[in-house]
């Protein structure tokens, strides 16, 4: 089976294990919620953050209250998805950069994204691919994992794991890569005890080939 045959065999699979419907794992309502989720999510499980976000943007709903929210409070408003400090201040900074800047909106374009406090390419490609509908590869530590261990690139950079899996996965399937790969991250495919043997990609898997468990 060559590489392009293979992709697209994990491709069908996870099709049909997972559909085909594109949804987001943040709860938001617009794009400068998910933003700000997205921030909230660095070392942080999206199960947490939403557990936090529903009383953040009741507190803070607009850009300009949560622009203007005393940082000493913002922090404890936040302080269970960890990193707090930097992340209340990334947030302050990014809603009165978004405010000043783009007139309240959230940009669609990746350059202008990642000028925006706390924002890398990561986060921006939650926006594109969630908000605008851009096809875009987001690679969080489950999609670098699972995209090493089935042989999609060898890189560690995530920046250079995205280019690799644009250049395999066809655009049609950037998003969707991103969410499945998480999915079987979670369930299946964990860091440090992969149940291989549970695994409906197992014999397409150089890492899951011949193993049991």
């Amino acid at each position: 089976m060559t590489k392009e045959e293979r992709v697209r065999e994990i491709l069908a699979r996870l099709d049909a294990e997972y559909g085909t419907d594109l949804a987001c794992y943040l709860v938001h309502e617009d794009a400068w919620q998910l933003l700000v989720a997205t921030i909230l999510s660095a070392q942080c499980t999206d199960a947490r953050v939403n557990e936090v976000t529903p009383g953040l943007f009741a507190k803070y709903d607009s850009l300009e209250k949560m622009a203007e929210a005393p940082l000493g409070e913002l922090e404890q408003d936040i302080r269970s998805t960890g990193f707090y400090h930097n992340k209340a201040k990334n947030i302050k900074a990014c809603a009165r950069m978004l405010i000043d800047e783009y007139g309240g909106e959230v940009p669609s374009d990746i350059d202008e994204l990642v000028k925006l406090p706390g924002v890398g390419r990561k986060t921006a490609n939650v926006i594109r691919g969630n908000i605008y509908q851009i096809p875009s590869v987001v690679v969080d530590t489950h999609v670098g994992r699972l995209a090493r261990r089935l042989g999609l690139t060898a890189a560690e950079d995530p920046e250079k794991v995205e280019y690799d899996l644009m250049t395999c996965i066809p655009e049609d399937h950037w998003i969707l890569i991103n969410l499945d790969l998480i999915a079987l991250g979670r369930s299946i495919c964990k860091s440090q005890k992969p149940r291989c043997g549970e695994c409906f990609l197992k014999d397409v898997c150089p890492y899951g080939e011949g193993r049991s468990s």
